[in-house]
């Protein structure tokens, strides 16, 4: 068992130099947003004293982690997913209780977590680099890769355990250092992370800490010369201030940005299948995520048979605390993100939109102390609205009608996200031109915009991100950088 606690209601602290550390700035309050009143833990409100230690830390410990074997870097790894499958139960009811979503979706965040740590340590035994052929005589030509130094990794709220360990495995695995800086909504996730390298042994100052107010944090961390690259995963307008902020320096930046994923149900399909599939996609974690399904798609044909399964479906889902184990969607993560929602909606019924399911806030006991709002489904939208356009992060599905494949991958396109989109079709033909014609870095056929396995590369086009890939061995390319050798042999 940990040697701290993972009770909710405790403090838990930042992650500096293998030391556990408070702040002299204070602490903030973490608060469960399916009952606002209850507080979950307390973090450090970290300072520009605190970033300076962490990136000393960091700065510190890469010459030993790079000179590190890779088997020794995949080890430590390895020790830290099997402390957080020791964990697991423990560690679900905390990134349930600071973020809303339900146990069980909870539950799977920390598997798949502990499954990044898991994989990208077993890459030590994989290849890192190529030998090539030289035209000049007695000439050996190869390429290495290397790591890049100490990595800045600001990472969202929305899957606060998962996120963090994508871009921790392979930042690693390869030899980086790396500083994280949790969202302040919901920064305790992090920090039971950090804690499965701490407890484990790992050495001190690989992965470091600092959470508080990214208004007082986020700017001198930036402009520490010794950061050499920056992963960030949030909203679009954050991630494109990120690249103003960098433009002109020497800092690698990947950002993984916003969505507004499309579903594609021609008329040929499995409309039951369709169905499921979609409402599991749009609703799961109440539609905060960034493959969530926001827009669908549908032939004219099948329509009304769609709206009324999806209402079905919308319907029996049971609405409530994540910690209830009948609950099969929570809240939004706080008070600002629901307002931002139900404006959203209601900037829909003032342009046109039609509600056909949901549309308010739940304020039925024992919803009235959380933030929830009913899955909503919002018909005769047009691709000139609001809500056709902009990431709403929310459990809320959009729809409009087409009168054919061309018309939908042409609705498809529309929008300056492209990040994952799907088709429900029994047509090989359609299925080739959607794949072959959609402006997405995801595509699924018959299958939800959401949920990828560790090892398949992940991320999106156009302002969904940039061109860096997550997961997979495509990961590793962000965090190093190639060296190209030439050795003459011979005297010749």
């Amino acid at each position: 068992m940990s040697a701290v606690s993972l009770d909710l209601g405790s403090d838990f602290a930042n992650l500096v130099g293998g030391e556990l550390r408070n702040s002299a700035a204070g602490w903030i309050e973490d608060y469960n947003p399916a009952r606002s009143a209850q507080r979950v833990a307390r973090v450090p409100a970290s300072g520009e004293d605190d970033v300076a230690d962490a990136i000393d830390a960091a700065t510190a410990a890469f010459p030993a982690w790079r000179n590190a074997t890779p088997a020794a870097r995949g080890a430590v790894l390895a020790a830290a997913a099997t402390w957080l499958r020791e964990h697991a139960k423990q560690i679900a009811v905390v990134v349930s209780a600071e973020m809303g979503k339900t146990l069980a979706e909870a539950a799977g965040e920390v598997g798949r977590s502990a499954d990044f740590f898991a994989y990208y340590g077993s890459l030590h035994r994989s290849s890192r680099g190529e030998l090539l052929a030289d035209s000049r005589p007695g000439v050996e030509s190869e390429v290495r890769v290397e790591p890049l130094g100490v990595v800045l990794a600001i990472t969202p709220w929305n899957d606060p355990l998962l996120t963090p360990a994508r871009k921790l495995a392979p930042a690693l695995a390869v030899g980086n250092t790396v500083v994280i800086k949790p969202a302040s909504e919901t920064p305790v996730s992090a920090l039971i992370l950090a804690l499965a390298f701490h407890e484990t042994g790992a050495p001190p100052g690989i992965l470091n800490t600092v959470t508080g107010p990214g208004s007082r944090i986020v700017a001198p961390l930036l402009a520490d010369q010794r950061i050499a690259a920056v992963t960030f995963t949030g909203s679009t307008e954050i991630g494109l201030e990120l690249q103003r902020s960098l433009a002109g320096r020497n800092v690698r930046l990947q950002t993984e940005m916003g969505g507004k994923n499309p579903s594609i149900v021609l008329a040929d399909a499995d409309v039951d299948l369709a169905a499921e599939t979609i409402s599991a996609a749009a609703y799961g974690q109440a539609g905060q995520r960034c493959t969530a399904t926001s827009r669908l798609i549908v032939e004219h044909s099948i329509a009304d048979e769609l709206l009324e399964r999806l209402a079905e479906r919308a319907g029996a889902i049971a609405v409530g605390p994540g910690d209830d184990a009948t609950t099969t969607m929570g809240p939004l993560v706080s008070e600002r993100q629901m307002t931002s929602v139900l404006q959203d909606i209601d900037i829909a019924r003032q342009e046109g939109a039609q509600v056909a399911f949901g549309g308010e806030r739940l304020l039925h006991p024992p919803l009235d102390t959380g933030w929830f709002v009913a899955p909503t489904i919002l018909t005769a939208v047009t691709r000139s609205m609001a809500i056709w356009r902009e990431e709403v992060f929310g459990p809320v599905l959009a729809v409009t009608t087409v009168a054919s494949l061309d018309e939908a991958i042409t609705a498809a396109n529309d929008s300056r996200y492209g990040l994952a989109a799907a088709l429900f079709s029994e047509s090989l033909a359609a299925t080739r031109r959607f794949i072959e014609q959609v402006e997405v870095g995801q595509v699924a056929v018959n299958l939800p915009t959401s949920g990828w396995d560790v090892h398949q590369p992940f991320g999106g086009w156009k302002l969904s991100g940039s061109a860096f890939k997550e997961q997979g061995t495509e990961g590793l390319r962000f965090y190093t950088r190639v060296k190209t050798v030439a050795v003459k042999t011979s005297g010749r």
